[in-house]
Order: structure tokens, then sequence, then C-alpha cells
């Protein structure tokens, strides 16, 4: 993979990756809090071989992309982040890419269809809700957390609630360890609340979203609202049974297939 560099809107310098076919149909992998794109590296491989382009960015305060000094929290705005993969698009010349988010990858994607939906050919979530109402303790409770436990500890014990695959565990620690914890502090602050149902519902192309049957968290918020929305012609819910948070790792043959099937389709 070709490791990119861009500068965002607000002067921080943002990294990606890339990999396959330069005139072939792009497809973004955008990884969620405290991870990063090597979250994704075996399904970029998988996905460039079947002839797609694959962008793997870094987001702000992730790999190997930078971030504002002083860790101010405008830097880190839902707002801020989508404007900074909106400038990485317009970088590596993608003029409509399927997305793919997980968690604060698919927040950033949601917030991305209110202000360029036509970037979109196709959104799939996993590990996104679609709004957030979370007590205010929660971005504190991230450098507390790697100061009582330290970052060893802490990493491991993440990985093993994020996945029972033993081998995807030392990724996960290896990202979790390598995380400033004031990063984690300062974009949890701003996603704590938010919601972005509006702005899914506005929108008429394909969407896929998968729902890790491990992914307890996330689905006491995503469930229920699925079910109030119901049913949609644009929309495919999939259950991945043995998905976590990262179903991308822990049911990768499903995760793989079903996305192939729904860019074949949309």
């Amino acid at each position: 993979m070709a490791l990119k560099h861009f500068t965002a809107p607000d002067g921080t310098e943002l990294s990606y990756q890339v990999t396959g076919p330069a005139g072939a149909v792009p497809v973004v992998l955008c990884h969620g809090l405290a991870a990063g794109g090597r979250q994704f590296a075996e399904d970029a491989a998988y996905f460039a071989q079947l002839g797609f382009r694959v962008i793997v960015p870094d987001i702000r305060g992730h790999g190997r992309s930078g971030f504002p000094p002083g860790y101010p929290a405008a830097g880190f705005s839902i707002a801020m982040m989508a404007a900074d993969m909106l400038a990485l698009l317009e970088h590596a010349g993608a003029a409509r890419v399927h997305w793919v988010g997980n968690s604060l990858g698919g927040i950033i994607a949601l917030e991305m269809l209110a202000r360029a939906p036509e970037r979109f050919l196709s959104l799939a979530l996993f590990g996104t809700a679609f709004r957030l109402k979370l007590p205010r303790l929660t971005g504190p409770i991230f450098p507390l957390l790697y100061r009582v436990l330290g970052k060893g500890w802490l990493s491991e014990l993440t990985a093993a609630g994020t996945t029972r695959m033993r081998g995807d565990r030392r990724l996960i620690a290896e990202m979790i360890a390598a995380f400033d914890p004031r990063v984690g502090k300062a974009i949890t602050g701003q996603v704590r609340r938010y919601d972005l149902t509006a702005n899914i519902l506005g929108f008429a192309g394909p969407v896929l979203i998968l729902v890790g049957g491990l992914d307890r968290a996330v689905n006491l918020v995503l469930r229920p609202a699925l079910k109030r929305i119901g049913a949609r012609a644009n929309w495919r819910v999939v259950d991945l049974p043995t998905g976590g948070h990262c179903a991308n790792l822990d049911a990768s043959t499903q995760f793989r297939a079903e996305l192939e099937q729904f860019w074949a389709r949309a």
C-alpha cells in the first residue's frame, strides 16, 4: 500500500494509504476511535485483488496522522473530521466512493452525508449508532483509565473485550497502546452527544448496516433505532452473529461477502 499525506483545512497534516488499480471504483475503509488504518490492512489487500481502488485513512490523532497542538475541542469536532475526509477524497482524486465506516468512521460519514451526499456511491456502517447521549464523564475517563491501568493492561483488556479472535487481539492491543489518551478525551467529548439520524434518513443512496451480534454496547442503541425506523427501500440490514465492535476482524468472511454483494447491487 502506498502512503500518502495531505493537509487538512485547519493545517493539520494527515495520512492515508491507497492500493489497487488507479482507475478502479474507489472504496474507503475508515476505522474507529483509538484504532487506525491498520485495522483494515487485510481487507484492503482483499478488495484490491478484486479490482477496487482501496483508500484507508488514519483519522486525525490516529496512526500516522497528526493533530492540532493543545488538543482543542474544536479541532476534534465531528464537523472538522468530516471536513478532513472530504479533503482526503479531493487529494485522492476520488469523486464518488463506496464508504465503509466502523464506529467513529461511520459517525464521520453520517456528518458527510449532510455536506456532500453526492460523494457516496454507497454507505456501509458497522459498530455505529445514529445518535448517542452519553454522560459528561465519558471524555475524562479516557486518560484516567490509561493512568490507572497503564497502557499495557488497558490495551490487553480492551482487545480481549473487543474480539474473541486471539490472532486479532494483538493488533487491537497495539493500536490502543499507541493511541494518545488526550486525543481520546478530546474526540469523546465531541461525539458523546450527537444525533445524525436525519442525515442517514435523508440519504437516497444504497445503505448497508452490518450489526455485529457481539457488539453489545452499540446494539443497545442501534437495534431500537432500527426497529423504530423500520424497513427502508434503500437500506439493507444484515446480522453478523460472530461480529464484535470490529466485525471486519472477527467476522471477516461474512463481512467481505456482504460488502461484495452490496456493491454489486449498488
